[in-house]
């Protein structure tokens, strides 16, 4: 999070409407407590059961839960939140389980510990309008996973450069070649802290952005802090490698009948884009949009562009939704049949 003297400000001093909107509150999914940040109407907190579904089933504007990337955080959402703001969405960014302020994951697989959180993210959230789910890289994988269980209330999916399709030769070394990560963490003497900054600084903004930004950028300091020396490099490639290794038959993609969103980028050094053109093909009813220009992390360096896309989206699930609910809502009763007419 920007602190507050890094803030935007009015001549005056006082903080931008957008910027003030942006909401930050603890809270537990799962048994996980983690990090929100939250836009749009405070949203009413119905106590009990048969008002929640009362409100599940109003009509609504989307309600978009914005899920990061690995070794990210809610922050990276912070652009798109601010533009949702302004024009009176409502969305609300989350820390995953062992990333940002979330608590730590549990020994084990990490994928089911992200099923369970993401489920319980979007029954709580449901209550509060059509569930939207906005995934970039992990986010895009638990996002789509999330859609495979038909007993969630999803009115659709947005996946941006989810991997486990066509990744680059970097992910797939990860999960082929573990013997180098092994290595490095089995050197008698640990790498300096200098030289493993060094190394970050230089490949860090090669991976998030299209077009690299300097170190000082906001986003890229976020990332360097998550590898300050040899100990907590080797713990999170070690992390990495498990979850990559996770990745293979990860999808059940004819369970998803939600409507879908397939972001593919053309300048992405991690997901390749024919990634998303399998996805998309994997997913018939889905839609695909390919773009040249963008990076792993669009959200960053292309933001207005990624709202617009978001906030377009959103929409067109809201009204699915709405005329499946009128449909369900109006479909004639069966007629009873008397013993008279059965006799007849």
């Amino acid at each position: 999070m920007t602190t507050a003297s890094e803030r935007p400000t009015t001549p005056d001093g006082a903080p931008q409407a957008s910027e003030a909107l942006v909401r930050v509150r603890h809270r537990r999914f799962a048994g996980a407590r983690t990090r929100v940040l939250e836009v749009g109407p405070k949203p009413e907190r119905p106590r009990s059961a048969r008002r929640r579904r009362a409100l599940r089933g109003s009509p609504s504007r989307p309600r978009f839960v914005l899920f990061h990337g690995y070794c990210d955080s809610a922050d990276t959402w912070t652009p798109l939140l601010r533009q949702l703001a302004a024009e009176g969405s409502s969305a609300i960014a989350i820390d995953l389980p062992g990333f940002g302020e979330a608590d730590e994951l549990r020994d084990g697989p990490i994928l089911p510990q992200m099923d369970a959180f993401v489920s319980a993210v979007v029954k709580d959230q449901a209550a509060h309008g059509d569930v939207v789910l906005v995934g970039n890289s992990l986010g895009g994988t638990v996002s789509l996973r999330a859609a495979q269980n038909r007993w969630l209330p999803i009115a659709g999916v947005t996946s941006i450069a989810a991997p486990g399709f066509s990744d680059t030769w970097l992910v797939r070394a990860i999960r082929k070649y573990p013997l180098p990560l092994r290595m490095y963490a089995s050197l008698p003497l640990p790498v300096p802290g200098k030289v493993i900054r060094t190394v970050a600084d230089s490949v860090i903004p090669r991976l998030l952005y299209a077009t690299p930004r300097p170190s000082g950028d906001e986003h890229v300091r976020r990332f360097l802090s998550l590898f300050p020396d040899y100990r907590s490099t080797t713990w999170r490639l070690n992390q990495a490698r498990r979850l990559v290794e996770e990745l293979d038959d990860c999808y059940e993609l004819d369970r998803i009948t939600a409507p879908l969103l397939v972001v593919a980028c053309g300048r992405d050094r991690l997901v390749r884009a024919a990634g998303g053109t399998m996805l998309h093909t994997l997913v018939p009813h889905s839609r695909l949009l390919v773009r040249e220009d963008w990076g792993h992390c669009p959200q960053l360096d292309h933001a207005e562009e990624v709202h617009q896309l978001v906030s377009h989206f959103g929409e067109g699930c809201t009204r699915t939704a709405r005329t499946a609910r009128t449909a369900s809502n109006t479909v004639t009763p069966p007629t009873a049949i008397t013993p008279d007419a059965a006799a007849s």
